[in-house]
């Protein structure tokens, strides 16, 4: 007996191999078959031996059978199930011309099963296992192999060899573990490199080390001392409240230096919450800002903050002042929701208004060729005071004149404020434009009208705050989500109902301008959060003049502010009509001379646009005049002197008309650069050449 042949039989065999078409461990319909003869002696090597001829076996290809039928010479016979025939064919033809051999890796494609007869030595056995020396084939990857073959050979009657299920539950825990090994052999070498980097001092390792996994990308950064204070800032049991106003200084630096520190503060602005200056009065017996408090301790200002600091035991002093959970005498946390009473009185028109919306017959008339909605005329007015007053109609129509002024209603055509007879009106709340204005909620306000001034005022305030609270320090980029859900911006929504009545024509020209300006980024601000970012030129349009505020009895939007009150009533950009009509009130209101500028203090939302801010009334023109040079430093012009080119912002292309001809532009921009900027414009303009202007891509995407 050969070596290689060593514990196997020495059984002649003949095998006959034929493609017939049929079912796995199925005998095969009776048909004729080719067929093909292959004597075997002594041995069987590792592989399935057979040499067809190659011209029956590509015809038996061409027929598209799936099985072959294998006759043993001791009677038994299976079927061979081929998934792939080009495959096996190859496999067929690899050896030499006296033996075909399939390997095993290209076996797993095949599956063999041999049906047994029951017989006296294998009873109860359905399925004869092939020679352990024969190859076994090999399930695809997420498969389970089949059943190990037994030492001797034999087959076993409760094993089938043939295709397990997908073991799905072995092949996730396998994967699993692989990755879990994975995982802790990368951090092991994660750590022995840093102790690496620790011993050896000139070692310039990142301080972030990344590395890949299947499916998986982690990233693990090294602690560093910010993070320290941010863990110190966790553990501390107390609380750190400090009281603040908007637009202070001190504020700001104490504001950056808790921030920087990782700590977690409570600030108490009583420019946003008013009635908790008495608190801080009570407290400290000063009312300025600010007061630093752990827990219910006073600190002290900004002074003592940096006296602490620079003696380098702030550390020390905060852990030892917020060991101990915060004691409810501390001060209070601001609540959301609950707004400072405030005294309100109500109109003294508000009694004959009430009256006057029950008895007048409010409806749709026709008038000038044209259905106007909801009115009424002014001589059924009239009848409705004479009755309800008891007074004269002259008086009766002087009652009118001043529920028009104090905008209660409206001519329906805007001709006169009210007159007696066959004029048509309507209530303010019945407006057409109400739908489009975002400060009215469901009903006007009857309050009596505060001051245009107090009411921009305390707005500027409540908008300043949320700046400071919300935005990044250099204005740039603003956290709209967090807006939307703070205290300061509930307030705000509340605010802007007290602008249904107000009167703007009280204020003067600075205020007035300061006001416009304010309105309009606070505007922005809540347009981005009510109806989102606008895409597309299309939905610009629609942002900048169907988003509206009722301001003094008139609908304003973004579009109406800019171009119709600080433009002086001007056509916007790629626009043939002016913002207001001939006989509009709002004209009354518009800025009597342009300003460029303006340009640099409306901040519409965009990343090209200039920061947003807000502005006071008496240093509105300075504080233009530094908007206007921050915008221009910070990337808004810039001189390529090689190439002879001055790139600018398109804001003045599309509102050239407001500053004046090319040469003019550069002239006029000198004003406001910083000096290396304003030495290479001077030299390009003061050497007589041909200088090339270039307008920036604008970039439309949000602030945030």
């Amino acid at each position: 007996m050969d070596s290689s042949t060593k514990g196997m039989e020495n059984n002649a065999v003949e095998v006959r191999i034929c493609k017939p078409a049929g079912n796995l461990n199925e005998a095969p319909a009776e048909s004729p078959r080719k067929c093909e003869k292959i004597n075997h002696s002594n041995s069987i090597p590792n592989g399935i031996c057979g040499k067809p001829e190659q011209k029956d076996y590509d015809d038996q290809e061409e027929e598209g059978d799936h099985f072959s039928e294998i006759e043993i010479a001791n009677g038994r016979n299976g079927y061979l199930e081929d998934h792939d025939d080009a495959g096996s064919s190859s496999s067929m033809t690899e050896n030499s011309d006296d033996f075909q051999t399939v390997s095993p890796e290209k076996s797993e494609h095949v599956k063999l099963a041999v049906d047994t007869p029951n017989t006296e030595n294998n009873a109860g056995a359905g399925i004869l296992r092939p020679h352990a020396h024969l190859p076994k084939p090999e399930a695809p990857p997420g498969l389970n192999s089949s059943p190990p073959a037994s030492p001797n050979g034999d087959a076993s009657a409760n094993q089938k060899f043939g295709v397990a299920m997908p073991a799905i539950g072995k092949l996730i825990r396998e994967r699993s573990s692989n990755f879990s090994a994975a995982f802790v052999r990368r951090l092991s070498s994660l750590k022995d490199n840093n102790n690496d980097t620790e011993e050896d001092p000139k070692s310039n390792k990142r301080d972030v080390t990344e590395f890949n996994l299947s499916g998986l990308k982690v990233t693990v950064k090294l602690k560093t001392e910010s993070d320290d204070h941010q863990q110190q800032g966790q553990t501390l049991k107390g609380r750190i409240s400090f009281f603040s106003r908007s637009n202070c200084r001190d504020c700001t630096a104490v504001r950056s230096f808790l921030r920087e520190k990782g700590l977690k503060f409570v600030e108490i602005n009583i420019d946003v919450y008013p009635n908790r200056e008495k608190e801080l009065v009570e407290r400290t017996g000063t009312s300025s800002v600010p007061q630093i408090f752990f827990n219910e301790k006073l600190f002290g200002g900004l002074v003592a903050l940096n006296s602490l600091r620079n003696s380098g035991g702030f550390d020390q002093r905060l852990k030892e002042m917020l060991s101990s959970k915060c004691p409810d005498d501390a001060p209070a946390t601001p609540v959301y929701g609950f707004d400072d009473p405030e005294e309100e009185w109500t109109d003294q028109m508000i009694g004959i208004v009430k009256v006057l919306r029950l008895r007048l017959p409010i409806q749709d008339r026709l008038m000038k060729m044209k259905i106007v909605k909801n009115c009424f005329a002014g001589s059924e007015m009239v009848e409705v005071l004479i009755q309800h007053l008891d007074c004269g109609r002259r008086k009766a129509v002087e009652i009118g004149r001043q529920l028009a002024r104090k905008h209660f209603i409206h001519n329906v055509f805007g001709e006169n404020d009210f007159e007696d007879g066959n004029h048509f009106y309507r209530f303010l709340e019945h407006e057409p434009f109400i739908p489009k204005c975002f400060n009215f909620r469901g009903s006007i306000s009857d309050t009596e009208p505060k001051s245009a001034a107090k009411v921009g005022q305390r707005l500027t305030k409540i908008m300043s705050a949320i700046l400071e609270s919300y935005a990044s320090d250099d204005r740039r980029h603003l956290d709209y989500i967090g807006i939307s859900n703070s205290e300061e911006f509930r307030r705000y929504i509340n605010l802007v109902q007290e602008l249904h009545r107000v009167n703007l024509f009280e204020l003067s020209p600075d205020a007035r301008l300061s006001f416009f300006l304010n309105l309009y980024n606070a505007m922005v601000i809540h347009a981005v959060i009510r109806v989102g970012r606008p895409q597309g030129v299309i939905e610009r349009r629609s942002f900048f003049s169907e988003f509206q505020y009722l301001v003094g009895g008139h609908p304003y939007s973004l579009s109406t502010i800019e171009n119709g009150i600080l433009r002086n009533n001007r056509r916007p950009p790629y626009s043939l009509v002016k913002p207001f009509g001939a006989g509009d009130n709002r004209t009354e209101l518009a800025c009597a001379k342009v300003n460029p500028l303006i340009h640099f203090g409306l901040c519409n939302g965009t990343r090209s646009s200039p920061t947003v801010r807000f502005f006071s009334p008496q240093g509105v023109e300075a504080e233009l005049r530094f908007a206007a040079r921050e915008f221009f430093k910070s990337g808004g012009m810039e001189v390529n002197l090689e190439k002879r080119t001055v790139y600018l912002t398109q804001i003045i292309k599309w509102f050239n008309g407001d500053f004046g001809q090319e040469k003019e532009i550069l002239k006029w921009i000198l004003n406001y650069l910083d000096a290396t900027r304003a030495g290479l414009l001077t030299h390009l303009l003061g050497d007589g050449g041909p200088i090339n202007i270039v307008y920036q891509n604008y970039d439309w995407s949000m602030n945030s």
